[in-house]
């Protein structure tokens, strides 16, 4: 008995200290955004311009960076992930080629981000410059697009893992009862299977989108660094991440090491919103409040 209570003072300290740290996280944001809260308020989210010497800041250019990375590699990575999910879950859940879908998964998933970068210039960006000169387009490479594909191929590892997780979830009688009266394996996985788990299907989805919207290195390395509003997918541009990474160390001091703060902010708060709302309907499909 006093092992346990020991084990569940543990459990209990490492969560307060988890939460606390989120806190001093969120505090020390705030504290160096206050300068940039004072100037600018909310209306930092809306400003298109930013232009450190006229002391000019607003997040609306990386904003809408970020938001287009996200949803285009998220639009990109969505129908691979759930194929080799169903893959891996449904049609080759053992074997020697389950064995070599896994172990290339994982191993995409432990790729460093710089090393995507890289490939990302040496290798995707020539294809995307190629692109663009047949459709008539200028032909930067780098932009939206190339960053894109970048983060796609990143998070579809990251959310088929998941999808997989839901689908060993499904009950097997179910799976069993849609075979034993004639339905092929894509009537159960249609039928069956996906019904069963679409809440945990769509917060696999927005944790990804978390994922996605966070990611720095890669996405800086082939995305353009433009500071303004992008005129297309093509367009070079910048992402909350990228901007931080890229102009910190020249904010030594005032509004503009400020309003990079406040960026981060934006992100840190953003992010935890997303992550949130895909835990909270995480738990409600483990509770089986989820519609059949």
């Amino acid at each position: 008995m006093r092992q346990d209570n020991l084990f569940n003072l543990a459990l209990y300290f490492g969560g307060f200290v988890a939460a606390m740290i989120i806190v001093i996280m969120f505090g020390i944001l705030f504290k160096g955004s206050v300068l940039s809260i004072k100037n600018f308020g909310i209306h930092f989210f809306f400003g298109e311009k930013w232009n450190p010497p006229m002391e000019k800041f607003g997040l609306l250019p990386f904003a809408v960076g970020t938001i287009l990375t996200s949803i285009f590699a998220l639009s990109l990575s969505l129908p691979f992930a759930i194929s080799l999910a169903v893959s891996l879950g449904i049609y080759c859940s053992r074997g020697i080629v389950s064995n070599i879908l896994s172990y290339l998964s994982d191993l995409l998933a432990g790729i460093p981000s710089v090393v995507y970068g890289f490939w990302g210039l040496f290798f995707l960006v020539p294809i995307v410059r190629n692109l663009e000169i047949k459709l008539g387009i200028m032909p930067f490479g780098v932009g939206i697009f190339t960053a894109s594909i970048i983060l796609a191929i990143m998070i579809i590892p990251y959310m088929s893992s998941m999808i997989v997780e839901l689908i060993k979830m499904v009950p097997r009688e179910l799976v069993e009862a849609g075979y034993s009266l004639g339905a092929t394996s894509f009537d159960v996985v249609r039928k069956i299977v996906f019904p069963y788990i679409k809440s945990g299907v769509i917060s696999g989805i927005i944790l990804a989108f978390g994922r996605a919207f966070g990611e720095t290195m890669a996405v800086t390395m082939v995305i353009g660094n433009v500071n303004s509003v992008p005129k297309s997918i093509f367009s070079p541009a910048n992402t909350m991440a990228s901007i931080i990474a890229n102009e910190f160390p020249e904010a030594s001091s005032g509004l503009y090491l400020s309003s990079i703060v406040y960026i981060g902010l934006w992100l840190f708060v953003i992010t935890f919103i997303v992550n949130l709302l895909g835990n909270l309907i995480i738990r409600k499909f483990r509770a089986g409040e989820n519609e059949f």
